[in-house]
């Protein structure tokens, strides 16, 4: 219940953005302690159940639980249903040339879509976006049935339009929300319930193929469950806040172009580049991010193993995906240490785990080709088979390697600016060059590139990349970004974007 003090504060204490006079509503109760100022209504009050402080509505926190939970049931379930190898088909022709057409449109979208999100707003771009994963799994399922190659096409085509705006939209809401503080964590909360969507989505095709320990199509209930989660996902969009809506713990507000226009919004891809040219030297590392993930899925999961094992190396895959974005999206947040010094040592770690994990790749890749596992006398790995410990750990830490390139990737752009509007860029640039680079990768792999060139290509992509970002993460990234940095070219001042009594006021 609101205390006396604050119910009896005058109204020009109210409206000068001092307290905020929230009623409580049902069997809730309003939290006493309001660190930061905020407007009346239904969006602002904080809550307590018992001992549970629950966030207002229109909070960073609140909001990325929100994209979360579609990111849980779009992408992350067709993560799960790709994780089979093939999108859980036996031969991955077809797969490969939906994600040639769904990379190829997400990396024109992607690159642009942060001047979409940026007009259109968070909220429908989401919503959008989770549609396409639901079409796309519908086509996969009536590709089972009937010869159906143009709706495929069309499906993966689509989705990397919806993709694109859905991935530009969430990575705006993860790195311009939180303060600089908690970027780390924001990342590490929102890939943990993320990719719990490959846990469980893994746990499907699982429990339906628990017998089959030969390599065949996924059951049409298979993906009958992913069509239904999606579909929700997609609703789920509908539900969160715009950017302007949001207001953090200390009353300050997301940088934004005020009024923006389309023809704003399109220059404003020049100007971020213009204001943050280091921004290029990130180019190689977005190119990569992706890259790998063809071989993984298909080259690794897809070719040497059985149907129900291939299932259960995509849960440990998530899991480990989990577990990396946890210790990175912490350690990247030590307070303990200076921002600057937690970059040097992300890409020290970077460099150490991509030649020890991508060696390990490698000594694995020696026993077999394209040709041999096509031989009729070769038989798919199952977890019964002896020696199957070795190829598990080496595909978890493939998981855990993945979760920690993404992680310190988001964690160096939100270094750079606290800004919605050039974090929206930045996440499109993003989005769109690693779909460029996915996009090419899917068709060297549906034209049948060898296995072990496929991992020399990730190997030396991923070792380049980071020796051509380092001078961006050993010299651009500082203990603080100025707020005149952020606002150039936005037509917003301070007074728009930070409270009466802000402490960075006084340092701008």
């Amino acid at each position: 219940m609101a205390d006396a003090e604050t119910k009896g504060a005058s109204t020009e204490e109210r409206e000068g953005g001092r307290l905020s006079n929230h009623d409580p509503v049902d069997s809730f109760e309003l939290a006493v302690d309001q660190p930061g100022p905020r407007p009346d209504g239904w969006k602002y009050r904080e809550r307590r159940i018992g001992g549970l402080v629950i966030p207002w509505y229109a909070s960073p926190r609140a909001q990325l639980l929100l994209v979360s939970f579609v990111c849980f049931l779009c992408p992350g379930m067709f993560n799960a249903l790709g994780g089979l190898g093939g999108g859980g088909k036996q031969d991955p022709t077809l797969a490969d040339n939906m994600l040639i057409a769904l990379y190829s449109t997400f990396a024109v979208v992607g690159f642009f879509a942060g001047s979409f999100v940026n007009k259109l707003g968070v909220k429908l771009t989401l919503a959008f976006g989770g549609l396409g994963y639901c079409i796309y799994s519908i086509s996969l399922l009536a590709s089972v049935h009937a010869n159906v190659g143009g709706f495929n096409i069309f499906a993966g085509a689509l989705l990397g339009v919806c993709a694109g705006l859905l991935w530009t939209a969430q990575g705006t809401i993860m790195l311009s929300y939180p303060k600089e503080s908690e970027k780390g964590r924001s990342f590490a909360i929102f890939w943990m319930i993320f990719n719990l969507g490959g846990v469980i989505g893994s746990l499907i095709p699982l429990g339906e193929n628990i017998h089959v320990k030969g390599n065949v199509t996924v059951t049409d209930g298979t993906y009958i469950a992913f069509i239904v989660l999606m579909f929700v996902g997609a609703v789920v969009g509908m539900f969160l806040c715009n950017a302007t809506d949001i207001i953090r713990d200390d009353g300050s507000k997301v940088v934004l172009k005020k009024n923006p226009s389309w023809q704003s919004e399109f220059i404003g891809l020049y100007e971020t580049i213009r204001s943050d040219p280091h921004i290029l030297l990130l180019f190689p590392m977005f190119w990569s991010s992706n890259w790998f993930t063809t071989y993984q899925q298909n080259s690794v999961n897809g070719a040497h193993f059985s149907t129900r094992t291939k299932a259960l190396n995509g849960l440990l895959f998530w899991l480990a995906q989990i577990v990396g974005a946890l210790i990175f999206g912490y350690a990247l947040d030590l307070e303990r240490f200076s921002r600057p010094t937690r970059a040097k040592a992300s890409l020290a770690v970077l460099l150490t785990l991509t030649m020890a994990i991508w060696g390990g790749g490698y000594a694995y890749q020696k026993d077999y080709t394209r040709a041999s596992v096509k031989l009729d006398s070769f038989v798919p790995t199952d977890w019964t088979t002896p020696g199957y410990v070795g190829p598990m750990f080496l595909y978890f830490f493939y998981g855990f390697y993945d979760a920690a390139w993404q992680c310190c990737v988001y964690w160096y752009m939100g270094a750079l600016s606290n800004s919605g509007r050039k974090q929206a860029n930045f996440v499109g640039f993003y989005k769109g060059i690693q779909s460029a680079g996915a996009a090419v990768m899917w068709s060297l792999d549906s034209h049948k590139t060898s296995y072990m060139n496929e991992l020399i290509s990730n190997w030396a992509l991923l070792a380049g990349s980071l020796l051509i970002a380092s001078p961006v993460i050993l010299y651009a990234i500082k203990e603080h970004v100025v707020m005149d940095h952020d606002l150039a070219d936005t037509g917003e001042t301070i007074e728009d974007v930070l409270p009466a009594g802000h402490p960075e006021k006084n340092h701008v």
